[in-house]
């Protein structure tokens, strides 16, 4: 038996596999949810996976009693909270398909995925979410069925139903065919359509990805062979569950065996990790950026002189303790005096208990993973894609090598193509695009999954990631640039930049369109007696573009001569789904943006020699 046909061999399907870790841990913790309390800490009410599967049946039985038939879609369109979770295990289990949304989806797009997908079911989070499938003329046809989770405010009847509803539909159900929910699991399998999600549409319209049953077993199975989490672990779960790297980790856990504190409110992430002290939080980069700037920037006079010196400590430690070598008594000495001052008040805010953090959905600076290493707290590094599954190659936390995305999953083929771009097959790839057979047909040769990114392997098999291939571009001078690479490296060493688009194709030089976080611009103002200015105004002041212009000298250091930013502009107003400048899951719709600003970006080369 080959390693594929091992980790496939783990379930026959989610339900299977979701069955299978009641049986082997019913008892064991399996979620942790928040009250949601608008203010104060949150109560955590706790849930076994036995108590778990309790009310995933009813949510299954009660999609059955709605008429859900095998592979039918059910919309899913919330933000992450168990809910979430309990409904898609719950579609697995009676063997429908789940189809993702992000709550900040427009209606205009809301309307188009869930149409395209065919989807029938749709269970809203709230009475907004709500509003925007009663927009659509067409959706009110086709989904026959609507399930709220907070229904407050919402005037329910035969189609609009509560969840409370639906569980207590399915519970009546079960009361008199209790195996109706093992016999719609008997009916999926390994190729059984489990998930539909559509991908961001930064250069046009969604498309919609198809994953299997497979899929998801894989994803489990093939992280579980590495063995770097164990079912005594707690995860902080607040990444968008209508992500795939959100989905990947629901698989995750029921293969392991680990608990998840479920709460996908950003604002209450500091919060929530000091209530529940998890061992490992994953994230997207500019969660872990923004930890560092808040940081970097909180701190003057002497406790500024303190945090600094205790970051030089840390940064001349780093290669004894990677390296797994006793660091010299004086260093040694030093490092415990700087995490008592400074690290274990960074560690505490994390909670206290972080074993590892992991990156996933975009690129994360070496430097940003430097920093917190320094620091004692340790972050790695995924890759994947939608038509991956998310997880396809993993930097392991007991090998950490910053920069690097680490090695590919077990028994998952790949391989660098001439042109340098990276190849994937197996069984996390998807069979293709939802009713798109030729954009499927241009994605694959001989099976090969062509991912669109571009990288190279070091002797130990990791993976570099080093950009996308559509976003490279070309100077005047005959120079490629990686965008992402020089953007990287200005939100790394500009604490102040959320956002940063590289321009510069056919030109003499880069530059760089800039965006400031509010929440850091805010305390820069506040310590200027400048608080009463808007965030418009404030982007504008001479002060901050003098700080951004010195600041850019060390960001330009970490650039090769033809990738330096020779001239920015900072915007006035941040980029978001509203004003089509990012994409539901926040990444920047870089044609949008440079068309929309060309005028800015021509000012950038005014003067171009």
């Amino acid at each position: 038996m080959s390693l594929q046909e091992e980790l496939l061999s783990f379930a026959s399907s989610v339900g299977d596999m979701f069955r299978r870790r009641v049986a082997k841990t019913p008892n064991s913790l399996a979620f942790l949810d928040p009250d949601r309390a608008p203010q104060g800490p949150n109560q955590w009410s706790r849930y076994t996976w036995a108590e778990s599967r309790v009310l995933v049946d009813q949510l299954a039985a009660g999609l059955l009693a709605r008429g859900l038939a095998r592979e039918q879609r059910v919309g899913i369109i919330s933000s992450t909270r168990l809910e979430w979770i309990l409904m898609d295990l719950a579609v697995a289990c009676a063997a429908g398909a789940t189809t993702t949304v992000y709550p900040n989806t427009a209606a205009g797009d809301v309307d188009f995925i869930l149409g395209d997908s065919g989807t029938c079911i749709a269970v809203v989070e709230d009475a907004s979410q709500l509003a925007k499938v009663n927009a659509s003329p067409f959706l009110a046809k086709t989904i026959h069925t609507i399930v709220v989770i907070d229904a407050s405010g919402v005037e329910l009847n035969d189609r609009v139903i509560s969840y409370t509803q639906l569980q207590r539909l399915g519970a009546e159900l079960l009361d008199q065919n209790p195996g109706i929910v093992d016999e719609a699991i008997a009916t999926t399998g390994h190729e059984t359509l489990s998930t539909l999600i559509y991908t961001s549409g930064t250069t046009g319209q969604p498309k919609g990805v198809r994953l299997n049953h497979a899929s998801w077993i894989y994803e489990g199975a093939g992280t579980k062979h590495w063995e770097i989490i164990d079912e005594s672990d707690l995860q902080y779960l607040w990444l968008p569950l209508s992500h795939v790297f959100g989905k990947a980790l629901i698989a995750c856990q029921i293969a392991y065996g680990f608990a998840s504190a479920v709460d996908g409110r950003i604002d209450r992430i500091v919060e929530g990790l000091g209530e529940v002290k998890p061992t490992f939080m994953c994230g997207a980069p500019r969660i872990f950026e923004k930890v560092r700037a808040a940081v970097m920037t909180s701190s003057s006079g002497l406790k500024d002189h303190v945090a600094r010196w205790a970051f030089a400590v840390g940064r001349d430690s780093r290669s004894y303790r990677l390296a797994g070598r006793p660091m010299p008594g004086f260093l040694a000495i030093k490092y415990r005096l700087a995490d008592a001052l400074v690290f274990s008040k960074l560690k505490a805010r994390l909670g206290g208990r972080m074993k590892f953090m992991i990156s996933g959905s975009a690129k994360l600076s070496a430097q940003v993973q430097e920093w917190f290493y320094s620091a004692g707290l340790l972050i790695v590094e995924g890759y994947g894609s939608t038509e991956t599954s998310a997880i396809a190659f993993l930097n392991l936390p007991t090998e950490p090598c910053f920069g690097s995305v680490g090695r590919v999953m077990p028994g998952i083929e790949t391989m660098i193509a001439d042109d340098g771009e990276v190849l994937l097959r197996g069984p996390i790839i998807t069979p293709g695009y939802h009713n798109l057979p030729d954009i499927t047909a241009e994605a694959f040769t001989d099976g090969w999954y062509h991912t669109g990114d571009l990288g190279e392997f070091d002797a130990r098999g990791n993976l570099t990631i080093t950009d996308r291939k559509k976003d490279l571009f070309k100077t005047s001078g005959g120079k490629y640039v990686a965008p992402q690479k020089v953007e990287a490296a200005i939100t790394a060493n500009i604490p102040y930049i959320s956002q940063a688009i590289a321009v510069g194709d056919g030109r003499k030089y880069c530059s760089a369109l800039l965006v400031l976080d509010p929440a850091l611009l805010r305390i820069w103002a506040e310590k200027r007696q400048l608080g009463h200015l808007s965030y418009a105004e404030l982007s504008q002041r001479p002060e901050i573009r003098a700080s951004i212009e010195k600041q850019m000298v060390k960001a330009n250091s970490r650039l090769e001569r033809w990738e330096t930013v020779k001239r920015f502009a900072i915007l006035d107003h941040e980029l978001t789904v509203g004003n089509d400048g990012v994409t539901p899951n926040m990444k920047i719709r870089r044609a949008a943006v440079t068309d929309r600003y060309a005028d800015i970006v021509d000012s950038l080369y005014d003067t171009e020699e």
